[in-house]
């Protein structure tokens, strides 16, 4: 005889499941004991949210659904926010939560919620597990669909008496690779011929083509075809940027300056675009043509619907795409003349003797190496680094543009660190945000990971705060104190700096990531740059008169 949780906690070791992320609670001891006994990391974090978080940056970097584990009631609530984190960032992740016994009812009602009723329109699938005899069936689904296009999360709800349940022996699912199909040759004819007679071709990449298995591929097509390319802030790093054909970032919907290049396109081949994004650029009657290529068909939308569509595993189907307009692109380079003014602007203003966030953006590129993670919560200064942060490889800049929560950005880091132990790894985090998940900085610590966390101060829900004045409100109800950054990492026992002047920055940094561990690095942040550049700059560049 063997026990349901032992049999549960085998059938996740079977779908190669190294850690799980969560805080346990009575319901789910049993599993517990069985992941004691197991291959299994258990990494106990300091709140519900934060273990979703990593979980979900887990499956974002390596295609794999991440793991997290919670009681029933007020700790499986906790990760409603997560399961949305990862559902609207395409983020494979499997939720595993507990419940009071479901053949008696000892406690009657106490802490019981219908969870498996509220996490259904956060996940692609929610179900309770009844019978242990479900369990090797159910563990193999829930992972198949939360690893299948479009990927996301899966909660299982496991009562604490079907875990404690004893059983025959049952053999577990085996796991089988999976194959995307390719798009059919005549969307890919189509789609060719377009490219090919277009005057301005533009590329442009989205969320979805910075998965795992997908970059390498990307990469290829932008070199054979030689079109220009702009990301939207989820495309970041799917192609180097550092290429000459790189065009810039769309961190807004329009009149930035990237969008010269946009305005100015007869043909726009978005790969990989998920309209749970902001839009990058919008559509109307008068704009250019678009062909949709991404793993599944186009949602149609106000400010998005295509003429076109090549539907399909990405890679493969942009490299058939390759073979037929390779060297056949007459005007692939059109829009490349526009690149170096977009791309100066862009950068105008670096090095000011100021914190602004382009002198911030500035110094922590220069920090980075290539292949250093970059994990950013949500502020103003996303937009900053979306606009103005170059990336050299895929998944090295992680924002969230999607479900856009704050107090994501250090559980995404710690993840990234947990994976990345050799390289750099740093959190962005504005004051408010890093308020509301800075308990797990005692979870890096006690980990013992190598992770640099700095901190934009400026004591105010920034972003809100610009929009309200932008939209001219008064200055109402977004301020706040802050405690004493410096003492309040040493309290976790990991380290503090606070920076001062603009010049000693970089040095900090560097030291921070020479010294190891975990180290908090406070600096103020001028944000008097949003309104000249954001809005004065922005509204007084008229839109591009189009080519005819």
């Amino acid at each position: 005889m063997t026990k349901g949780s032992d049999l549960f906690v085998a059938a996740l070791e079977n779908e190669g499941v190294e850690r799980i992320f969560g805080i346990p609670g009575e319901e789910n001891l049993d599993i517990v004991e069985s992941i004691r006994n197991s291959s299994i990391q258990l990494i106990l974090t300091r709140h519900e949210q934060a273990a979703a978080f990593m979980a979900a940056t887990y499956g974002r970097l390596t295609g794999k659904p991440g793991v997290c584990i919670t009681t029933l009631g007020p700790g499986a609530l906790n990760l409603t926010a997560g399961a949305a984190y990862a559902l609207l960032g395409a983020m494979p992740m499997i939720m595993i939560t507990g419940q009071k016994g479901i053949l008696s009812s000892r406690q009657a009602r106490f802490q019981i919620v219908d969870i498996v009723a509220a996490m259904k329109p956060l996940t692609k699938l929610s179900r309770q597990i009844v019978s242990p005899n479900m369990i090797p069936s159910l563990v193999r689904e829930a992972f198949r669909v939360a690893q299948e296009e479009r990927p996301g999360p899966v909660h299982l709800e496991l009562p604490e008496d079907i875990a404690a349940a004893e059983c025959e022996p049952l053999a577990l699912v085996p796991t089988h690779p999976v194959e995307l199909p390719v798009a059919s040759a005549g969307a890919l004819d189509r789609a060719a011929d377009m490219i090919i007679q277009a005057q301005r071709p533009l590329l442009m990449f989205g969320a979805a083509a910075s998965r795992p298995r997908s970059t390498s591929d990307i990469a290829r097509f932008v070199l054979r075809t030689q079109i220009p390319y702009f990301t939207t802030q989820m495309g970041k790093g799917t192609v180097p940027g550092g290429t000459e054909l790189y065009m810039g970032t769309a961190a807004l919907s329009e009149r930035d300056y990237v969008h010269e290049a946009i305005e100015q396109a007869d043909l726009i081949i978005t790969i990989g675009h998920d309209t749970i994004e902001k839009p990058p650029f919008i559509m109307g009657a008068k704009g250019p043509k678009v062909i949709h290529v991404g793993y599944q068909s186009a949602d149609v939308e106000q400010v998005y619907f295509p003429q076109a569509e090549i539907v399909g595993d990405l890679g493969p189907s942009l490299a058939l795409l390759a073979d037929r307009i390779e060297g056949k692109i007459p005007n692939a380079g059109a829009l490349l003349p526009l690149r170096e003014g977009i791309l100066s602007r862009i950068a105008a203003r670096a090095t000011e003797d100021r914190f602004t966030p382009q002198r911030i953006v500035h110094d922590v590129r220069a920090v980075m190496p290539s292949d250093g993670i970059l994990a950013l919560d949500n502020g103003m200064y996303k937009i900053w680094f979306a606009r103005n942060y170059r990336t050299r490889m895929a998944n090295t800049l992680l924002l969230d543009n999607a479900l856009a929560t704050m107090g994501a950005g250090l559980p995404s880091a710690m993840a990234a660190a947990l994976l990345y132990t050799q390289g750099r790894v740093m959190a962005i985090c504005g004051d408010g945000g890093f308020m509301m998940n800075s308990q797990e900085l005692e979870t890096a610590v006690r980990l013992k990971l190598n992770l640099v966390v700095l901190l934009l101060e400026d004591h105010a829900y920034g972003m809100i705060r610009w929009k309200q004045a932008v939209d001219e409100f008064p200055d109402f109800g977004m301020t706040f104190g802050n405690p004493d950054f410096v003492k309040y990492a040493e309290a976790y026992g990991a380290r503090g700096t606070r920076v001062t002047e603009v010049a000693a920055l970089q040095p900090a940094l560097e030291q921070a990531f020479a010294g190891g561990g975990v180290h908090l690095v406070v600096v103020p942040i001028d944000y008097s740059e949003n309104t000249r550049v954001l809005v004065d700059e922005l509204r007084a560049r008229l839109p591009a008169p189009r080519t005819p």
